[in-house]
């Protein structure tokens, strides 16, 4: 039986109306040198396909990816912030914008 570790460090991505930038930031955070990582992403309600690709990251990283829609739109990525923090299970927090990306070493370092 496989053991399931606890992640190190809980990654909050909030999203809204991102498609463009998914892609990049996902593959930084999901290729990390440090294998201990939860990636939250947290969708704003976005009116393009943001939550459709997440989708397909969840269901082809689902050790590493948690998707949330928000249940109402609210300005700014401060709700989608605060929704990941009550489901991060790591001792340490990183937050990300959707247009961010990461040098592969970077949260090992």
């Amino acid at each position: 039986m496989e053991k399931i570790m606890k992640p190190k460090i809980s990654v909050i991505v909030p999203v809204y109306n991102g498609e463009a930038f998914i892609h990049r930031c996902l593959d930084s955070l999901i290729y990390q040198t440090m294998e201990e990582i939860e990636i939250i992403v947290v969708d704003n309600k976005s009116t393009d396909r943001s939550w459709e690709i997440l989708k397909e990251y969840q269901c082809h990283f689902p050790e590493k990816v948690r998707i949330f829609m928000l249940d109402k739109h609210s300005d700014g990525p401060g709700a989608g912030r605060n929704l990941g923090l009550k489901y991060a299970q790591a001792d340490y927090i990183g937050f990300a914008d959707i247009d961010d990306f990461f040098e592969y070493n970077a949260f090992e370092l």
